[in-house]
């Protein structure tokens, strides 16, 4: 079975090892997800499985790249890892007012400069920049640019601070975290996120690995909660193919048409491919 499974990811699970076992309960070893979630995180990850994955590349690039996020943080103490998950390294800082929150929020709207937190995914000199940091060995990350469309402070629960941002791909909401904190003159540490929102997938439409587990378990049909091969690739305009053209598109031929130039979604009956025309000869880019 081939297809798109938009998993509520839960707290505590790796991105690839909740990519395995959905892979698994479709019978299929083939699988890769858009979006890596940290395991404290949960929400939204898109999971592609078999011929699904060879679309990744095009749902990414023709998605407006927003995701949203919430999360909540704990002022006074900041951990290494920036979060629950981590040690303690330091302790004392001041506990900020909610008007001063307000205040500062704005000023991390547009595009702005980022640090990635030491232990993340990032490469430095070739390796994973959390490989080193697990080696208790410097590391210097340089920062790079991303966009906050929007951040808002959603209220206080207990020791925890909400907040809800959309901010562009790439961006690390332990570093938004911290860097809120410097910003107060204090130190944070984040205690939970969850993403509601990646590109084209809404938390609405998700569902939790449990559940499916338990459809299986029960043998019920968990197929109509996969999402076609084709889901995610709307903005790329349709081309409908003859069986002739067709069987010479996926064998990688090329074909003359009647349409302007760009990427294409390629249909003959059913979904067969992504194409790109270039001067009238549409020419295939990845094959169904």
């Amino acid at each position: 079975m081939d297809g798109w499974i938009i998993l509520d990811k839960e707290s505590g699970l790796f991105s690839r090892t909740a990519g395995g076992r959905v892979a698994r309960l479709f019978r299929n070893k083939k699988f890769g997800h858009i979006g890596t979630l940290d395991p404290m995180a949960s929400g939204i990850l898109p999971i592609a499985i078999g011929n699904a994955t060879k679309m990744i590349p095009f749902v990414e690039e023709t998605n407006e790249q927003k995701k949203e996020y919430l999360f909540s943080m704990r002022f006074g103490f900041e951990t290494d890892t920036l979060d629950i998950t981590g040690k303690t390294i330091r302790d004392g800082g001041r506990i900020p007012t909610d008007s001063e929150i307000e205040k500062i929020l704005p000023s991390f709207i547009g595009d702005i400069m980022q640090t990635p937190p030491i232990y993340s995914a990032v490469h430095v000199g070739g390796r994973r920049a959390y490989e080193v940091a697990r080696e208790n060995k410097e590391i210097e990350i340089p920062p790079r640019k991303i966009t906050i469309y929007e951040l808002e402070y959603t209220g206080k629960t207990g020791d925890s601070y909400g907040f809800r941002v959309i901010c562009s791909r790439g961006t690390y909401v332990r570093a938004i975290a911290r860097d809120i904190a410097q910003k107060l003159d204090t130190i944070a540490t984040v205690d939970m996120i969850r993403r509601t929102r990646s590109g084209c997938f809404d938390i609405k439409n998700a569902v939790k690995l449990d559940f499916l587990e338990n459809l299986v378990n029960n043998g019920a049909d968990i197929g109509e909660y996969l999402m076609p091969v084709d889901f995610g690739l709307g903005d790329i305009p349709v081309l409908n193919l003859d069986d002739k053209s067709a069987e010479l598109f996926v064998h990688g031929g090329f074909v003359n048409v009647s349409m302007g130039d760009g990427p294409v979604r390629v249909y003959c009956d059913r979904f067969i491919g992504i194409g790109r025309i270039e001067n009238g000869t549409l020419k295939p880019k990845r094959t169904i």
